[in-house]
């Protein structure tokens, strides 16, 4: 999950919008995890303790910039912050940063234009809709980019005290959290090299930039059998069970075990070859022997490929099987780089012939942050063949894990 800092100096109604909606699941693909204020009397700072988000004050660029280079964030949206930063900041800090203001964007903004005499100067004018705008910070205020912006009718009775009130509940607190939940998902790393439709089934084996080793499986379908399933745990394992009753299918190719751990070997198959390869190991065979005795799945006219992998304290090997012929491949454990392999190139017309994967393994960049990667690796798999995803996140320890499933159990 992204790292999102906050900047503010005032009260805080943003931050708090953005707090609750963080907390609704409106914000799902960031975190707020620092907040930085101008002011030491800001009630914004309540605010962050309230919710056990850490805070610091910091007056100057220089003290800004030293608190966000040690936390290091990937988003920073200035949420009520009244100083205007120079072009000097914006260059240093290298990463996207947001802002909310109160007025459609371009009339009533720039250099002078904050707080109360927004809306003052908007009602001055005669206007008869105002709004907020959430863009994109340059090095002109209030000049970048814009993201999202919505507007409000001026009531004949406005004041300058419930006109700003009125756009902050109607507009403000909508879009800011809006705002940052698509930023987030648009600067999330990619898993895959270009936009993918159909992946069908997929391994991701490799070592996060700390040295921890990490892997994932997923699942998609386009028919309504192979959309019924969902991943469960299984003490150290993962099976899959079925959402909805259906004999139409042959459940070999769609019930299996798709991760066994055996001593300090885990195996990760599309199959059921997952327990050829336990069964091999633990006899003293090796992983590409066990897989030698496989070929691709019995599913006319696709000949679905069996993939499997195998990770073990020194190397992560990877293996697909199919109609082509049997390919192994062997790989040195290399710190924030993985490798994926899918069963399928890309989705077809109906009624074609799914293509299977072909050449070697894609090299992929794996984060520290298991939460980050799990998320985005869910949200590039789409919502219309997405099945269930498992990542898990090794440490000195033990690991840790991610499920989702699109079908309750």
């Amino acid at each position: 999950m992204l790292k999102i800092s906050v900047l503010v100096s005032g009260g805080g109604t943003n931050l708090q919008a953005l707090i609750d909606a963080q907390n609704n699941g409106v914000i799902s693909s960031g975190k707020i995890a620092q907040v930085i204020s101008s002011r030491s009397d800001a009630y914004a700072l309540e605010r962050a303790e309230k919710a056990d988000i850490p805070s610091a004050v910091a007056d100057s660029e220089d003290e800004i910039l030293s608190l966000l280079e040690e936390f290091k964030p990937d988003l920073i949206v200035l949420a009520g912050f009244m100083k205007i930063l120079t072009k000097n900041f914006i260059e240093r800090v290298k990463i996207p940063i947001i802002n909310i203001h109160p007025s459609l964007i371009p009339s009533f903004c720039g250099k002078g234009f904050y707080g109360l005499k927004v809306h003052e100067e908007v009602l001055k004018s005669g206007v008869k809709v105002t709004g907020a705008t959430v863009h994109f910070v340059n090095e002109i205020p209030d000049g970048g980019e814009i993201i999202a912006q919505k507007a409000i009718e001026i009531l004949s009775d406005d004041t300058p005290e419930s006109l700003q009130r009125r756009v902050m509940e109607n507009c403000e607190w909508l879009i800011l959290p809006r705002a940052v939940e698509s930023v987030c998902r648009k600067i999330s790393p990619k898993i895959f090299p270009k936009p993918l439709k159909y992946a069908g089934r997929g391994i991701i084996t490799g070592m996060t930039p700390s040295g921890n080793k990490m892997l994932a499986y997923f699942i998609m379908g386009r028919s309504p059998s192979s959309k019924a399933r969902r991943f469960e745990r299984s003490g150290n394992d993962l099976i899959i069970k079925l959402t909805r009753e259906d004999k139409n299918f042959d459940p070999s190719l769609i019930l299996y075990s798709p991760l066994r751990v055996l001593d300090d070997k885990i195996i990760i198959t599309n199959g059921d070859q997952t327990d050829t390869v336990y069964d091999e190991l633990k006899s003293g065979g090796t992983f590409e022997g066990a897989l030698r005795t496989r070929e691709y799945e019995p599913d006319p006219p696709h000949y679905t490929p069996r993939i499997s992998a195998l990770m073990t304290p020194s190397e992560h090997r990877q293996s697909i099987l199919k109609k082509a012929g049997k390919y192994f491949f062997e790989y040195s454990y290399e710190a924030g780089k993985g490798r994926l392999i899918h069963t399928y190139d890309h989705d077809v017309m109906a009624g074609g012939v799914l293509p299977s994967f072909s050449g070697e393994p894609r090299e992929v960049n794996i984060p520290d942050d298991m939460e980050t990667f799990a998320a985005s690796l869910w949200e590039e798999l789409g919502e219309s063949y997405r099945v269930a995803l498992y990542v898990r996140y090794y440490d000195g320890e033990g690991f840790k894990d991610k499920l989702f499933n699109t079908q309750e159990a």
